[in-house]
C-alpha cells in the first residue's frame, strides 16, 4: 500500500485515516468505471492491472492515458460539480481500493492539514492528466496521423 504515491505521501495516522474510507474492488476487463458528465462520487487507487482514461472525440471514447499500479484513477471527485471530465475503462482484469469521495470530503474539511495534503496530491494528478491529454490530442493533430476521427 505505501508504494502508491497518493498514500506514499501522507502521514501514517492520514493514511490510515483515509484508507478508512476505501474497500477493495475488482472489475473485469472491459468494465466501465465512469462516464463523461457522471456522478463522481468515488475515486480508486489500483492495486492490480490497468484503466484506460479517455474522452470523447467526434461522438467515438478515445484513450488519452493508460494507468498502472498505484495511480489515481478519478479527480474530479474533489471539485464541484463533482461531475467526470473523462470516461474510464478497465483495459485488464483491475483490483483497486475504491474510495467514498463525500466521506474523503468530509475527512479534508475536518482535518485541513490532511486535506491540503490529498488536494495537493490530487493537483498532481490533475497536472498529469491535462498534460497527457494535451500530449494526445497534439499527436492526433500530427501530420499523417490516422486516430482522429472524421468530422460528423
Amino acid at each position: 500500500m505505501t508504494t502508491m504515491p497518493l498514500l506514499r505521501a501522507l502521514p501514517a495516522d492520514g493514511r490510515a485515516r483515509l484508507m478508512h474510507f476505501a474497500h477493495e474492488v475488482s472489475f473485469p476487463a472491459g468494465a466501465r468505471l465512469f462516464e463523461e458528465r457522471g456522478l463522481a462520487d468515488r475515486f480508486w487507487i489500483i492495486h492490480t492491472g490497468s484503466v484506460n482514461l479517455d474522452i470523447r472525440v467526434g461522438g467515438r471514447p478515445t484513450v488519452v492515458e493508460m494507468l498502472g499500479h498505484g495511480e489515481v484513477v478519478g479527480w474530479s471527485w474533489l471539485v464541484p460539480p463533482y461531475t467526470w471530465r473523462m470516461g474510464a475503462e478497465a483495459c485488464t482484469p483491475l483490483r483497486a481500493y475504491e474510495f467514498d469521495a463525500t466521506a474523503v470530503r468530509a475527512l479534508c474539511e475536518a482535518d485541513p492539514a490532511l486535506g491540503l495534503e490529498v488536494t495537493r496530491r490530487m493537483l498532481d494528478v490533475v497536472a498529469r492528466r491535462l498534460q497527457a491529454t494535451r500530449a494526445r490530442l497534439a499527436d492526433m493533430r500530427a501530420p499523417g496521423a490516422t486516430t482522429m476521427p472524421a468530422p460528423p
